[in-house]
């Protein structure tokens, strides 16, 4: 399984994902061996046995994976990545036909370096990173490649050459939901169609997302497989506690043209003029953040406004225990786990329509995006009418918790047993 992070240390949703498909594997009887760029050496070695790529020795003088790419473009950037920010941020394309990879490296056995994130030279280490799987793929023992978003796919596709065994690929996100139209980066669709044709498989986290895959990236509708995620049970207690008086409304997520912030403004903006007695929290960071902070500003409602910056873990935990709703307004959202996460702390939730989680979820308020007007109303009322409030908390914290990984692995199971008989 190729994957570009892995939990404890995580930019987003990609990283959970990849655990816990990792782990729903692990209690179906699946032995997955998980490759990452740079390991930390605190990953749960229980749910995957966990490889760092700068740790693998290659000598690229044997490298079908460089002889065959001998001319290498790389990108550069200026900001640091997360997954699903679309590169039409990156200032600095870099043409490097004169003085390829394989001539600087090609000279002995050695280790590749790797940022351990999103920052950096990403293009380079994406190429560093496939001449890893291809040593790997030469040297280890496996039934089936997992490759997760379009980081991994090179390195998926020269381990299936290599070893001939399948290649499932994994879609958490597609180049369409993360930019809008005009704004697609080239270079990341054509990575994201050659590794969806190679694949023998293509999964796909929604209906929403499958039917992208098929109608914008063409790839034949009988090997796309919707595949839901679900969500890690959580073990601590989230405890209720907040040291305001007001009511706190909570968006989660980067603060993207994907995730809709500025959507979660002008819906903060006319529930003000209505109550004045809701404070918003806007958690994470992203390329819009200034733009949002603005805009708050302009509307004159700073001071019900909150931005805490990127949480993770116990933060947010005690992020959920101080909030009365939860919104997550996207404009196109794959799946979207955040959700869960609230809902598994028992806070009411609004998301978009346009969202993959819309389509598993029953105990939820589904609102257009764009309908800043139903989105406030919906939040308004689950502020003000309890029993409306109760019984959207009490039946999705059920619901919720029939949503396990276990289950996604069960069906990931059958696909690579499939894939084996042929």
């Amino acid at each position: 399984m190729f994957g570009w992070e892995f939990p404890p240390h995580i930019a987003g949703g990609l990283g959970t994902a990849c655990y816990g498909i990792a782990k729903g594997l692990t209690k179906n009887g699946v032995e997955v061996l998980f490759v990452m760029p740079k390991a930390s050496g605190d990953e749960d070695q229980r749910i995957a046995h966990i490889v760092s790529a700068d740790q693998v020795e290659v000598d690229p003088r044997y490298s079908t994976y460089f002889n065959s790419n001998q001319n290498i473009a790389f990108i550069e950037f200026n900001s640091k990545l997360i997954p699903y920010i679309g590169m039409h941020d990156y200032y600095t394309l870099i043409d490097q036909l004169e003085s390829n990879v394989f001539e600087e490296v090609s000279s002995h056995r050695r280790h590749y370096s790797f940022a351990g994130g999103y920052g950096g030279n990403l293009m380079q280490e994406i190429d560093y990173y496939a001449a890893v799987a291809e040593q790997l793929a030469k040297t280890q023992e496996f039934d089936v490649i997992h490759a997760h978003d379009w980081h991994t796919y090179k390195a998926g596709i020269i381990a299936k050459k290599v070893s001939g065994k399948p290649l499932v690929v994994h879609i958490h996100a597609t180049e369409f939901d993360r930019s809008c139209e005009g704004q697609r980066n080239d270079i990341v669709m054509n990575i994201e169609r050659e590794g969806m044709m190679a694949a023998d498989i293509v999964c796909a986290v929604s209906d929403l997302t499958r039917n992208i895959v098929i109608n914008n990236y063409h790839i034949p509708a009988n090997k796309v497989i919707t595949l839901h995620n679900a969500i890690e049970p959580n073990k601590k207690e989230v405890i209720r506690e907040k040291n305001v008086p007001e009511k706190v409304v909570t968006f989660l997520g980067r603060v993207t043209f994907q995730k809709g912030p500025e959507y979660f403004v002008e819906t903060a903006r006319k529930i003000l003029e209505k109550d004045d007695h809701v404070r918003f929290v806007l958690v994470g960071d992203g390329d819009m953040m200034s733009g949002v902070i603005e805009r708050v500003a302009e509307l004159g409602i700073s001071d019900k406004f909150h931005f805490t910056g990127f949480l993770r873990g116990e933060e947010i935990n005690k992020m959920f225990g101080m909030s009365d709703v939860y919104v997550m307004p996207s404009v196109s959202e794959p799946f979207g786990i955040s959700p869960l996460e609230a809902m598994q702390a028992a806070v009411p939730v609004v998301i978009s329509k346009q969202s993959g989680v819309a389509e598993v979820l029953h105990y939820v308020i589904k609102i257009d995006f764009w309908d800043t007007n139903a989105m406030s109303d919906a939040i308004y009322g689950l502020l003000h009418y309890p029993v409306l409030s109760e019984f959207i908390s009490k039946n999705g914290f059920t619901e919720i918790n029939n949503l396990k990984w276990e289950y996604v692995g069960a069906k990931l199971l059958e696909i690579y047993k499939m894939l084996n008989k042929h």
